[in-house]
């Protein structure tokens, strides 16, 4: 049985969590949240968050036991962009893009 939680757009670059995710992938449910905890970047927050979302899921909807869950898939896709623009000089503005990304996760017993 796989669970499954997700976080739609997330205020931060999918690459930068991808990074973060291929830390915990493959690795049991209470390994994967130690990891997060002591990893000290922006996007281990927001996974640690969704990793907490997946195993509550799984032991309040399903019933199964954390200590058997492990984190079977996580990925980070790229989600739409926030345009916006700065004013420069000469009265011409100058477009930006902030990046946002839905994170998954996907759980499963052994």
């Amino acid at each position: 049985m796989k669970v499954k939680a997700t976080a739609q757009q997330v205020r931060i670059s999918a690459n930068k969590v991808r990074q973060v995710l291929a830390l915990i992938r493959g690795k049991s449910a209470s390994e994967a949240m130690l990891i997060l905890k002591y990893t000290p970047n922006k996007g281990a927050r927001y996974t640690e968050k969704v990793l907490k979302s997946a195993v509550a899921n799984a032991e309040h909807n399903f019933g199964l036991d954390m200590d058997k869950l492990v984190v079977k898939e996580a990925m980070a896709d790229q989600a739409s962009y926030m345009k916006r623009f700065r004013p420069v000089s000469q009265g011409r503005a100058h477009a930006f893009r902030h990046h946002t990304c839905h994170i998954s996760v996907v759980v499963g017993e052994k």
